[in-house]
C-alpha cells in the first residue's frame, strides 16, 4: 500500500468582544493587553494541545474570550483591562479556574498543570495513556485528532490505525478478529454506515472525527447487539465562542483528492456548526480462491482484478441552543452521498489432472449510487446535584442504495465466438426511527443509579432483478429476481447500579430487549414473524492499586441477530456453477463474554495488557453443499470428454456451531521526552469452532495475530513526523486460508502561519 497525501491546513479563529466602557479611563479601558501561558499534564509534564481556555468578565459575566493551545500546549489571548474569571479545560481532565484573574497588563500566567480526573464511576476514566487513549469502566476512547498519518482519509483509515480493530481491502471491520461488530455514529446505530455493509465510512472524512470509542466490556446502556463488541465514532461539534473554523485540501496517489471543513459559530446562547466534505478517489485490487472438489480430480481456480472510482459527499450540520448553563436542545442532520463506478475481470478455470480443460471470463461494470439522509433532535439537562442528568434524543433516517452491474460472459477454452449479456439492478431503502431517553441519578458522592429506555423500528425493501439480453433487449428472469421486505421492531429497557469504594469501582447493569423481526419474501409468498424476549447482565469491576496501577474486570452477554441478505431464502447466482442464499429459519446467535484487563505507568512508560474470551452457541456459518444439478461445460477439443459435468454448489448461513475465542493484547508507550512519543502493541486471537451438519464435520482451529507500531516526533523549526506500521499474520478455518500481509505509512508535517494552519505530506 503506496499512497502519498499532500494536505494544506488553515485554522481561522476569531472571537467576541466586549462592548467598550465609557467614561474618564476610557482610553485606558480601550486598550488591549495580551495573555498568554502553557497548558500540561502535572504528572507528565506533556503538553496539551487543543485544551480550551476562557475568560468571562466579571463585571457582566457576558464578556467572554477564548482560545485554545497549541502543538506546544501555549495559547495567547487579547483582553482589555478588568477583572475575569479565567477557566482552562480539557478532556477527563480537572478543569483549572481563576475566579479573580486580574488583567492590568501584559500577562504571562506561565504553566498550568492539569491533574487527570478520576473521581466518577463509568464516566471518567480510572487510567489514561494522556491524549491518546483513555481507558474506563466499560471502554477505551481513542482520542485521533493529532493524528496526521490519516488526514485526507476516512473513517476506515481511522480505525485500522486503532489497536484492537482490523480494516480489510474492502472495508470490512473486525474487533480482536470478529467482524461481527456494532458500529455507531454518536452512540446511536446511522445510515452513515451503509446498507451494504461498513463501506459507507469510506465517505466520512477523518477531518470529522473527534474520538472513537472501544467497547469490548459494554455496560448495560449499550445495545446487546454486536458479540464482539462496539465501536462509537464521535463526531466533531465545535463549541468554541465567536467563530472558528478549518479547512484541508488533499491530493495523493493513486487518485485521492478532495477537500474538508469544520467550521462553528457561537453566541452565549447558539452555536451552530457544520462539517463538509468532497472526495475523488480510486482503488485497485484483485483475489485468487480455489473450489477442490474430493470426490473427483475438478479442481476450479478464480482469479479477479478489480477497480474503482468512488465520489463522496458528506454533510453534517446543526444548531444547539441553550437555554442556561445545564440545559439544551440541538437540532442536527447529516447527509451523505456516494457515486461508485466499479470494474472487475473474474477468471474461472476448471481443471483436471493439473489440465485447464475450461476457462471462462466474466467483465462486469458497475455502478452504485447512495444517499443517506438523518435527523435528530437532542436534549440535555444537567441538574443542580453533580452528575445528576436527564438526556433524550429521537432521530430519523433514510437510506437509498440503487446499483446497476452489466456483466458479459465469454468462453476462451474452448474459444465460443458470442457472449453472453446479464444486467443485475439492485434497489434497497432503508428507513429508521430511533427515540431514546437516559436518567443518571447520584445517591450520594460515590454512588449513581442510572436507567433508561430505547426503541427502534427498522424498515427495509430489496428489489433485485436479474436480466438477459435477448433480441437486442434485457429479459428479467423470474428465477433470480425477487423482492425482500424486512421489519424490525426493538423495545429496550435497562438499568444499572455504579458504587465506588476506596480503590474499587462497581457497576452492575441488567437490560431488557423485546425484539420482532418480519420477514417477507414477496416473490415466493413466504412470510415468517419471529419474537424474542432476552435479558442481558453486565458486570465491570475496577480495582485502583494505586494512581499509577490498576486492573478492571468485565463481563456481558451479547447477541447477533441475523438480518438483511441472510434471511432471504432466494438464491442469487455467483456464477453458472455457484449460488448462495439466506435462512429465514437463521435464531440470534448469544455470547458470554469475559475480560480482564491491567495497566501499569512508569515515569515514562506505560504498559496496558488483556486477556479476553468469548463463547458463542448457535454460532452462523456458511457452509457449501452440492444441491445436485450438474451444469454441462463444453472444455478444449480434443479432450475425451467434450462435455465436462460440474456439480451446481450452493452456500447458505445455518446456526451450526459453539464458537469459542480466546486472546490476549499488549500494548506498551514510550515517552522518552515532550517531542517524541512510541507505542506499540499486539494482538493474539486463538478460536475453536465445533460444529456437525448432516453427518459432516466442520470442527477448525485458527490462531491468528496483528501488531502495530506508530511512532510521533516533534522536529525544530515547527516540524513534526508521524510513523505507522500495521502487521498480520496468517490464519486458516475450515473453508479456507489467509495469507499474511501488512503495510507502513508515514507523514510529516509543518506548521505554518503563526500555528494558525498545516502544510503535511
Amino acid at each position: 500500500m503506496n499512497k502519498t497525501y499532500l494536505f494544506l491546513t488553515l485554522i481561522f479563529t476569531t472571537y467576541s468582544f466586549a462592548q467598550q466602557p465609557t467614561g474618564n479611563y476610557q482610553q485606558y479601558a480601550n486598550l488591549e493587553f495580551t495573555v498568554s501561558g502553557s497548558v500540561t499534564d502535572s504528572e507528565t509534564n506533556v503538553p496539551l494541545e487543543y485544551a480550551t481556555v476562557t475568560l468571562t468578565s466579571k463585571r457582566d459575566s457576558e464578556t467572554i474570550l477564548g482560545g485554545i493551545t497549541g502543538e506546544d500546549g501555549k495559547f495567547t489571548l487579547e483582553a482589555k483591562p478588568g477583572m475575569y474569571n479565567l477557566k482552562i479545560d480539557y478532556i477527563s481532565f480537572e478543569p483549572y479556574l481563576d475566579e479573580n484573574f486580574l488583567v492590568k497588563g501584559n500577562t504571562d500566567i506561565g504553566s498550568i498543570a492539569l491533574n487527570i480526573d478520576v473521581s466518577m464511576l463509568d464516566e471518567v476514566e480510572v487510567r489514561a495513556e494522556r491524549t491518546q487513549v483513555e481507558v474506563r469502566l466499560d471502554k477505551k476512547i481513542y482520542n485521533v485528532g493529532q493524528d496526521i498519518t490519516v488526514r485526507g482519509g476516512n473513517v476506515s483509515d481511522v480505525l485500522a490505525n486503532i489497536p484492537s480493530i482490523d480494516v480489510d481491502f474492502d472495508g470490512n471491520i473486525s474487533l480482536r478478529g470478529n467482524n461481527n461488530v456494532k458500529i455507531l455514529i454518536n452512540g446511536k446505530p446511522s445510515g452513515l454506515v451503509g446498507l451494504s455493509g461498513p463501506q459507507g465510512l469510506r465517505s466520512i472524512p477523518s477531518e470529522s472525527i473527534e474520538k472513537v470509542e472501544v467497547v469490548t466490556s459494554p455496560s448495560a446502556r449499550y445495545s446487546a447487539e454486536g458479540t464482539a463488541g462496539i465501536l462509537n465514532i464521535i463526531l466533531k461539534k465545535q463549541d468554541l465562542l465567536g467563530f472558528n473554523g478549518n479547512v484541508n485540501l488533499n491530493i495523493g496517489e493513486p487518485k485521492n483528492t478532495g477537500g474538508s471543513g469544520t467550521f462553528n459559530l457561537r453566541n452565549n446562547k447558539i452555536n451552530i456548526f457544520s462539517t463538509t466534505s468532497i472526495k475523488d478517489s480510486e482503488n485497485n485490487g484483485s483475489y485468487l480462491g480455489n473450489t477442490e472438489y474430493f470426490n473427483s480430480n475438478l479442481k476450479i481456480d478464480n482469479n479477479t482484478t478489480n477497480s474503482s472510482n468512488r465520489k463522496n459527499t458528506f454533510l453534517n450540520l446543526g444548531v444547539e441552543y441553550y437555554f442556561d448553563d445545564d440545559t439544551s436542545l440541538s437540532l442536527s442532520g447529516f447527509y451523505r452521498k456516494g457515486d461508485d463506478l466499479g470494474y472487475s475481470k473474474n477468471i474461472v478455470n476448471d481443471i483436471t489432472n493439473i489440465n485447464i480443460v475450461s476457462s471462462n471470463e466474466r467483465i462486469a461494470n458497475d455502478e452504485e449510487l447512495e444517499e443517506s439522509f438523518e435527523y435528530s433532535l437532542d436534549f440535555y439537562k444537567d441538574f443542580d446535584k453533580d452528575g445528576h442528568t436527564l438526556s433524550a434524543k429521537i432521530s430519523y433516517e433514510e437510506n437509498d442504495e440503487n446499483s446497476v452491474d452489466k456483466i458479459e460472459d465469454y468462453s476462451t477454452i474452448p474459444f465460443v465466438s458470442e457472449s453472453s449479456f446479464e444486467r443485475t439492478t439492485n434497489i434497497d431503502f432503508q428507513n429508521r426511527l430511533l427515540a431514546q431517553v437516559d436518567y443518571v441519578y447520584p445517591i450520594d458522592e460515590n454512588t449513581e443509579l442510572e436507567f433508561g429506555y430505547r426503541g427502534r423500528f427498522l424498515d427495509r425493501e430489496t428489489d433485485f432483478d436479474v436480466s438477459f439480453l435477448d433480441g437486442g433487449s434485457y429479459q428479467s428472469d423470474p428465477g433470480l429476481s425477487n423482492i425482500f421486505n424486512y421489519t424490525e421492531n426493538i423495545n429496550s429497557l435497562y438499568t444499572q447500579f455504579g458504587k465506588k469504594f476506596k480503590s474499587l469501582s462497581v457497576l452492575l447493569g441488567l437490560r431488557y430487549e423485546d425484539s420482532k423481526q418480519e420477514i417477507d419474501q414477496r416473490t415466493t409468498n413466504q412470510f415468517e414473524v419471529k419474537k424474542y424476549s432476552d435479558l442481558f447482565p453486565t458486570v465491570n469491576l475496577a480495582y485502583e492499586f494505586s494512581d499509577l496501577e490498576s486492573l478492571t474486570l468485565g463481563y456481558s452477554k451479547r447477541v447477533r441477530r441475523p438480518r438483511g441478505w441472510d434471511i432471504n431464502p432466494f438464491p442469487r447466482r455467483n456464477s453458472i456453477t455457484s449460488y448462495r442464499r439466506g435462512n429465514p429459519f437463521l435464531d440470534p446467535t448469544f455470547t458470554s463474554a469475559y475480560e480482564v484487563d491491567y495497566l501499569k505507568r512508569f515515569k515514562k512508560v506505560t504498559i496496558n495488557t488483556a486477556l479476553f474470551f468469548r463463547q458463542s452457541d448457535g454460532n452462523v456459518e456458511r457452509i457449501q453443499q452440492e444441491t445436485g444439478d450438474l451444469v454441462n461445460l463444453i472444455v478444449e477439443s480434443g479432450t475425451n470428454n467434450p462435455v465436462l459435468q460440474v456439480p451446481v454448489l450452493e452456500y447458505y448461513p445455518i446456526n451450526l456451531s459453539t464458537n469459542k475465542r480466546f486472546g490476549s493484547e499488549l500494548s506498551i508507550t514510550y515517552t522518552p521526552s515532550k517531542s517524541v512519543r512510541i507505542n506499540g502493541s499486539f494482538t493474539l486471537n486463538s478460536t475453536k469452532i465445533r460444529g456437525d451438519f448432516e453427518n459432516q464435520n466442520f470442527d477448525s482451529d485458527d490462531t491468528s495475530w496483528s501488531a502495530r507500531f506508530n511512532g510521533f516526533i516533534r522536529l525544530p523549526k515547527d516540524y513534526s513526523l508521524q510513523f505507522f506500521g500495521f502487521l498480520r499474520g496468517p490464519s486458516e478455518n475450515a473453508f479456507s486460508k489467509r495469507k499474511a500481509f501488512g503495510y507502513t505509512t508515514a507523514a510529516i508535517q509543518k506548521s505554518i502561519l503563526d500555528k494558525k494552519g498545516n502544510i503535511s505530506l
